[in-house]
């Protein structure tokens, strides 16, 4: 035994960090916290000393609402690059926050005399032409959602860029409901010439044309759940109007993502749309 580090039973352990035996228990089903030893025939459990120092710094950073996931990756990050990885975790809580308080702002907006309008957008319609488009589809939550979006995108930008494009605005269609608890399916597309398409291994379809009622947002009204407002504000004006959704709402991108600011229109959120 190493005096100048002893092993503690799991009640000692728990009593001394101030983490309850329960507790315990679930950071090391979920590899967050593992005791130093496990009897194989009592299933006793043995810590060291000197892990108190991270089990404190568990229970601390479990109050800050961090997930597992997240306490997991700093405990197994070399000391010296813990601090850093806590400040991102801030820096997203911040932007989560500012996010959620922008979109309690826009619920008071709408439901203010009880009528469900959304006077800061504007809707418009136009007619889409038939076209040729890259496809790739995959049931995603919204977690995973930026993701997929960002890996198929490349690789349609990459198989377009040899082919001698891009060739107009690449579009997210949405066949099913995408949350923290729906999964889609997500199609990505990108329009693309018939003729060019039969040149590329990316699979294509064609998109056929339509009549479509959309709005224009910004990249920070791009956000999740941010965006979903400018869905529910194209929906409401299509019931408004006498008109019907005739097929899944899409996200039409005619700007670059990455390098316009948060105050600059990216992308037309759109609902093929037929009369009743």
């Amino acid at each position: 035994m190493n005096e100048n580090d002893p092993t503690l039973t799991i009640g000692v352990f728990a009593r001394r960090s101030r983490l309850s035996v329960k507790a315990l228990r679930l950071y090391e089903s979920r590899g967050v916290l593992r005791p130093d030893a496990v009897d194989t025939s009592t299933g006793y459990r043995r810590y060291r000393e000197s892990q108190l120092r991270d089990a404190r710094l568990v229970r601390l950073l479990r109050r800050l609402d961090m997930p597992m996931v997240e306490v997991a990756a700093i405990l197994s990050a070399p000391r010296h690059a813990r601090a850093e990885l806590v400040r991102q975790h801030a820096l997203a809580a911040a932007e989560r926050a500012r996010h959620q308080s922008n979109l309690a702002e826009l619920l008071q907006s709408v439901m203010s005399g009880g009528k469900d309008t959304y006077p800061m957008y504007t809707i418009s319609t136009r007619e889409v032409p038939e076209q040729t488009v890259l496809t790739e589809q995959r049931n995603v939550t919204a977690d995973a959602l930026p993701g997929f979006i960002a890996d198929a995108g490349g690789r349609q930008l990459a198989a377009l860029t040899t082919a001698g494009g891009p060739f107009g605005s690449s579009m997210v269609i949405y066949h099913g409901d995408v949350t923290e608890d729906s999964d889609g399916p997500v199609e990505v597309c990108s329009p693309i010439p018939a003729g060019v398409a039969e040149t590329v291994s990316l699979p294509s379809r064609v998109d056929p044309s339509h009549r479509e009622a959309f709005t224009r947002i910004t990249k920070a009204q791009v956000r999740f759940p941010d965006v979903l407002s400018a869905y529910d504000a194209v929906e409401s004006w299509i019931a408004r109007n006498g008109e019907r959704v005739a097929g899944p709402p899409r996200e039409v991108y005619f700007a670059d993502l990455m390098q316009a600011d948060d105050g600059a229109e990216v992308a037309d959120i759109a609902f093929p749309i037929a009369s009743k």
